[in-house]
């Protein structure tokens, strides 16, 4: 079954590339977190309260233009706002590498880099979700969002694992190197995509079409309220991965390696649960998607208890398979439901709610840790994800839509 699924993705022009320029940025995605934090981590006087805010530089700017980016994605080819976004985001990496290398790296500086890689995210995040549906028919659509999925994840378990060797023999500075090169190569690739130019409207202002774009997104309670639960939820997941996955494994040598452990695992979860979205067709997929976001929780919950690294381990790749289940049943449905025309802004609606306190989980996880301790904050991420998810199934437009 999965064979065929296959060939008949691959029988569509592009599809390979977009696929191997996933794979390729992901390799750089799975590098850039533990070289970003075991580096700052590494400068002198750095604590818990500097990672937060180089963490969090990128998010910011990201939320705040994120509607903007929407509308652009609405106008213009989006392979190449996506590609030109990664070619022109790879310079920004490679300052922050060579800072590293050549010993000039500060708090100040990464933040700047993070801010200014942020501000082409905005306008990378939108244009990216409809590129896939440019490339596939609807009917094939779930199948394209598993197999990118599976690959990109698989880049990533490479460049985590890679990332935690890299940084403890040779320094953040190589493998912040590494990272600035897989996005310039992912971004010529999906620069070159045969994607066609979008369909001539009316043009309006920006703010009009942005009020298009909110009729759109508000007219579906769905949409509104699985926002509305994610907004707690990526807070809490953004602050476990970004700041206090690190400070629980920043002591001892062996810290960069043994959290790279667990970003393999997570991601390996992912890989799995990719595979079972794609042999898997859900009648009610919301409904599923959040119970298995509530289990989720348990990553949280595991470090905070101080479990065995096996323990954690498995906790992360249990957490892995929820979250892939849910972003490739989430990314099918909105691109389902939602008008090709307005869906980067319907998009970025989405993304703007969901992760709108998402640099406020960064900023406040690192002096709430060094406050209160690092293992009392994870039993309330952990506790806010269980809850946020159950909520968002008390209403009945998300355990019934099919």
């Amino acid at each position: 079954m999965i064979k065929s699924q296959l060939r008949g993705l691959i029988s569509h022009r592009g599809f390979v590339n977009l696929v191997g320029a996933r794979f390729i940025s992901n390799i750089g995605n799975g590098l850039s977190p533990i070289a970003l934090a075991y580096g700052t981590l590494s400068l002198t006087g750095a604590t818990g309260k500097d990672l937060s805010f180089v963490m969090s530089a990128r998010i910011f700017p990201m939320i705040a233009l994120m509607l903007f980016g929407g509308v652009i994605g609405d106008r213009f080819r989006r392979n190449r706002i996506v590609g030109g976004a990664d070619m022109l985001g790879s310079l920004f990496v490679a300052v922050s590498a060579i800072s590293f290398i050549f010993g000039f790296a500060s708090v100040p500086l990464l933040v700047f880099m993070g801010l200014l890689f942020g501000v082409l995210n905005a306008l990378w995040w939108p244009a990216m979700s409809g590129v896939l549906p440019a490339l596939l028919p609807k009917e094939k659509l779930k199948d394209g969002n598993a197999v990118v999925g599976l690959l990109s994840n698989l880049g990533y378990v490479i460049g985590a694992l890679m990332g935690g060797a890299l940084v403890t023999f040779f320094g953040s500075g190589w493998a912040l190197l590494i990272d600035a090169l897989s996005f310039f190569t992912a971004g010529v690739l999906v620069w070159n995509l045969n994607v066609p130019a979008m369909e001539k409207r009316e043009r309006t202002s920006v703010f009009s079409e942005l009020k298009d774009g909110w009729f759109e997104f508000k007219s579906r309670s769905w949409v509104v309220t699985m926002v509305i639960a994610f907004v707690g939820i990526n807070a809490c997941f953004e602050a476990l991965v970004q700041v206090l996955g690190p400070l629980v494994f920043n002591e001892g040598s062996n810290g960069p390696r043994n959290w790279s452990f667990h970003l393999a695992a997570l991601t390996a979860g992912m890989i799995c649960g990719g595979v079972i979205a794609l042999k898997v067709q859900l009648r009610r997929p919301l409904l599923f998607v959040m119970i298995v976001i509530a289990i989720s929780a348990i990553w949280d919950f595991s470090l905070a208890l101080s479990s065995p690294l096996l323990i954690t381990l498995s906790c992360a790749f249990v957490a892995g398979i929820a979250i892939e289940i849910y972003y490739v049943n989430w990314s099918t449905t909105m691109q389902s439901h939602i008008p090709e025309e307005s869906f980067s802004r319907v998009n970025a609606y989405d993304a703007f709610g969901s992760f709108a306190l998402a640099p406020l989980g960064i900023v406040v996880a690192g002096p709430l840790a060094m406050y209160y301790g690092v293992h009392t904050i994870l039993w309330i991420t952990g506790g806010v994800t269980f809850v946020s998810a159950l909520l968002a199934l008390s209403m009945k437009s998300v355990r019934n839509l099919r």
